[in-house]
């Protein structure tokens, strides 16, 4: 956890648009915030899609924290998965290798970003303990089946099922198919129940449990770690806008039915995709712009935070060379006002900030107020000696960009 800077005064009630209600309303955690974000699959390195969605939750962790909250955020990292094993084949390289390498690069990345780390990460591979006893509590429920010696979920078991995603039940079953289930799988009570044990395969690694000789789905491993961490009724679950179904939809089922409670989450929070050559950025497609390449060829990575922070967390948008160069001539300014010896008031600027923040996090508009502040500083205006200093202070500990 780096140092993050503390501002005179306290942030506003942090309010958030939650996907399962169409809306933005205010989040209401106790003195401990309690967030999980769903992170990477690590068979390759992270891209602007991946930093774009770490970007977003970084903000909301430094919003509860202005506004006096504790914050116990968890993110996991999928460390086993039908992917990085295709990946492992492909290369001829170990799939353990490689998850620790990309996932060495991924936690490099965020760092150089200054997104502040979570509470608690965890790898699925060590969560499988805990997955087999979840599963076996859910047979015990009679909410468990076997397809040849594979288990799955019956979603129907959870009375809210679909109401995190809103889809009708047709497009649930096109997407499902998409995104990694196996709707026309023969043998299965409801295309949309979801495998929670995969049985061992030849040639793919697997764990011994109480289960037999094999591995865990996807959906159900982040329910495990949300729940042995943050337990029922955390404050937000969080992820890119291509989680909310069958991922986050999957896990509150799953969860609801363990718990007998709901809900899994207060708030669903999903940013939005990134593109670039016409596409959204995506490791299947190949039109990627990755972090690490850019941090190696010499772009200071407050530059390529400040051209995520142009883009409102829920508007998908495209990448752009003429978008970094434009963050790169505001982080010039920002440096050079900041190192003045003197500016106009910054309590205004902090205050403009805050509430950008926390109407759910309008970055576009805290950077306006910043710029605004910046320019009227090199023109020479006010005489404030301390303002440039809150002005690097708020700018670092709301936004994360340093002016060091």
């Amino acid at each position: 956890m780096p140092d993050v800077p503390v501002l005179p005064g306290r942030g506003h009630a942090l309010s958030l648009h939650d996907t399962r209600m169409g809306t933005v309303r205010a989040t209401e955690p106790g003195p401990t915030a309690r967030m999980y974000v769903c992170g990477i699959t690590p068979y390759d390195a992270t891209h602007m899609g991946h930093a774009f969605t770490y970007v977003t939750f970084d903000l909301v962790h430094r919003a509860w924290r202005d506004a006096g909250h504790d914050v116990h955020y968890v993110q996991n990292v999928t460390d086993i998965d039908d992917p990085l094993l295709e990946r492992a084949v492909e290369t001829g390289q170990d799939w353990r290798e490689i998850a620790d390498r990309e996932t060495a690069l991924f936690r490099e990345d965020m760092e150089a970003l200054n997104v502040l780390p979570p509470r608690d990460y965890i790898g699925a591979v060590e969560s499988i303990p805990s997955v087999a006893s979840y599963v076996e509590d859910l047979q015990i429920r009679g909410s468990v089946y076997a397809v040849d010696s594979d288990l799955y979920f019956r979603v129907g078991q959870d009375p809210s099922f679909g109401e995190v995603s809103g889809l009708t039940r047709p497009e649930m079953v096109r997407i499902f198919a998409e995104r990694g289930g196996d709707p026309d799988r023969p043998g299965k009570e409801d295309p949309l129940d979801c495998l929670v044990w995969q049985s061992e395969r030849p040639h793919e690694p697997a764990w011994d449990t109480s289960l037999g000789h094999g591995r865990p789905g996807w959906h159900i491993e982040c329910t495990a770690i949300a729940l042995d961490h943050l337990g029922m009724g955390f404050d937000v679950q969080g992820g890119g806008s291509d989680l909310v179904f069958p991922h986050h939809e999957m896990c509150a089922a799953e969860a609801q039915v363990l718990m007998q409670q709901e809900p899994f989450a207060h708030h669903y929070v999903h940013s939005a995709m990134v593109s670039w050559q016409g596409h959204k950025m995506s490791k299947s497609r190949g039109n990627l712009v990755f972090v690490s390449a850019l941090r190696h060829s010499g772009v200071r990575p407050m530059a390529i935070r400040l051209a995520l922070l142009a883009h409102h967390y829920r508007a998908d948008w495209a990448w752009t060379p003429q978008g970094l160069e434009g963050a790169e001539d505001r982080l010039d300014l920002w440096l050079r006002a900041t190192h003045l010896g003197q500016g106009p008031d910054a309590a205004p600027v902090l205050d403009r900030v805050r509430q950008a923040l926390a109407d759910d996090l309008r970055t576009p508009r805290a950077l306006d107020a910043i710029d605004a502040w910046c320019m009227a500083a090199e023109s020479g205006d006010g005489s404030d000696p301390d303002a440039p200093a809150l002005i690097a202070s708020l700018a670092d500990s709301l936004l994360g960009v340093r002016l060091a």
